[in-house]
Order: C-alpha cells, then sequence, then structure tokens
C-alpha cells in the first residue's frame, strides 16, 4: 500500500498506536476498507444492473411485442421490414401514438401503423429511442429523427437533434438547415442558422443555394431578408441611442 494511501485510512488508534502522523494503517481497519470498497463495488454493480433493465435496451429483441411498425421511403427495399414494439411504450412516449392506439383508429385494429417518407433504419432509431433515450447520430441519421420527432411529438428527441445539428452548423449548411427547420418547426436550429446568414449577406448570393431556394421557396428568401432589414434597424436604432 502507498504511503499517502495509507495516512488517508489511517484512523485514530493506528496514529496512537505506532506514534506518529505518517503511521501505517492496522490490519482491522485495512480491511475495514477493503469490505466498504468491495460494498460500494457491488452496489454500483447492482444499480448498473437495475439501470439496464428498465432501459429495455432492444426493442427488437423483446417477447410479448404487440403492435408492429412499417417503413416506406419508396426506394429502399428494407421498406417492408417490421419494427415490432409495444403499444403501452409508444402510447407513453408520445401523444400522437397515444391518439392511435387509444382511439377507434385503424393502427389500433390491425396492430400496424405505417410511417411514410422514412427508412427502416432511422424507423428502427426512432422506435429504440422511444426506449432507451439514446440514439447514435450522424448528421442524416438527425435530419431523419427530427422529422419523426416532430411528427410524434417527442419533444426530447426533437431537442436532442437540434443541439446536435446546431453543433455542426457552419455557413456551407446554412440554407439547406434554415429551410429544413423552417418546414419541421425547429425553432432553435431556424434561429441560429438564420443568424449566421444575416451575419454574411454579403454572401449569401454567391451560395449554391440561393438560386435553388429562390425558385422553389421564395417564401423563405423573404423571411431572411426581413429578418435582416430588422437586424440593421435594430443596429442603427442602438447606434443612435447610444450616441
Amino acid at each position: 500500500m502507498r504511503k499517502d494511501y495509507q495516512n488517508e485510512m489511517q484512523c485514530v488508534s493506528c496514529a496512537d498506536y505506532y506514534g506518529r502522523e505518517d503511521a501505517g494503517t492496522c490490519k482491522v481497519c485495512y480491511e475495514e476498507a477493503n469490505e466498504t470498497e468491495e460494498e460500494l463495488k457491488t452496489e454500483i454493480d447492482d444499480l448498473k444492473a437495475i439501470v439496464a433493465f428498465l432501459k429495455l435496451s432492444s426493442p427488437i429483441n423483446h417477447l410479448h411485442t404487440d403492435v408492429i411498425l412499417v417503413a416506406s421511403d419508396g426506394v429502399s427495399h428494407q421498406s417492408d421490414l417490421p419494427v415490432p414494439a409495444h403499444r403501452a411504450i409508444l402510447a407513453s412516449r408520445s401523444p400522437v401514438f397515444r391518439a392511435m392506439l387509444e382511439n377507434d383508429m385503424e393502427e389500433r385494429r390491425s396492430g400496424t401503423i405505417k410511417i411514410s417518407d422514412v427508412t427502416y433504419d432511422a424507423l428502427r432509431a426512432f422506435v429504440n429511442y422511444l426506449y432507451t433515450a439514446e440514439a447514435c447520430l450522424d448528421e442524416q441519421m438527425a435530419y431523419d429523427l427530427l422529422v419523426l420527432a416532430e411528427k410524434y411529438e417527442v419533444k426530447h428527441l426533437k431537442t436532442h437533434c437540434e443541439k446536435y445539428l446546431m453543433a455542426r452548423l457552419n455557413w456551407d449548411k446554412a440554407i439547406a438547415s434554415y429551410a429544413f427547420a423552417h418546414q419541421h418547426n425547429a425553432t432553435k436550429l431556424q434561429d441560429a442558422a438564420l443568424t449566421l446568414i444575416t451575419d454574411n449577406m454579403d454572401k449569401l448570393f454567391k451560395h449554391e443555394e440561393y438560386n435553388e431556394l429562390v425558385e422553389n421557396n421564395p417564401r423563405i428568401v423573404v423571411d431572411i431578408y426581413e429578418a435582416y432589414l430588422s437586424k440593421q434597424i435594430n443596429t442603427a436604432a442602438c447606434k443612435s441611442a447610444g450616441n
């Protein structure tokens, strides 16, 4: 045992027995300390086991599932693969699923929920999140899961995806991110992208996605210019007030 650890473990009786401050630890204290450490390890292991049980880490492997979700993206050959789940879990995590499964709707009668415009991988990750509150994200998965989170009102997942995308936001992604956030009511991501755009208005015309946005979604372009104009007015007003 190291000398500094001995000092930490030394009790009053040990100091009295050895007659100095840097005395060693007696056998009784040493054994009691080891027992305490083992008890803590056991307690930690027990807590980990409880958490693992409560998390229900993989819904695909669960027995007694009573509903299936089916993805349909119109492209992937995996689109007809079912993702099994439990009605109780879906209903407790999403008010939209709860309405489907508690009211007299087709999903409740058939036990099948068809979800369009989503890949199998994204749907599987979405259901897994409903069980575990965990998601392995890349940018595409973050976009896909945010869409599902908005559609099924899973607010915690939507916030998680927004934070991920905001952390990776840059000028090259600003216009696409703003348009996406605008469409899916991701207000935090929308505000962050808009700030980046209005801070770089001199580059806007040169952005490769600008002309596409003008052609396909002119309303968003108007929103950008209105935000920029408002920002200029506020800046001028602050300068005037300072003078």
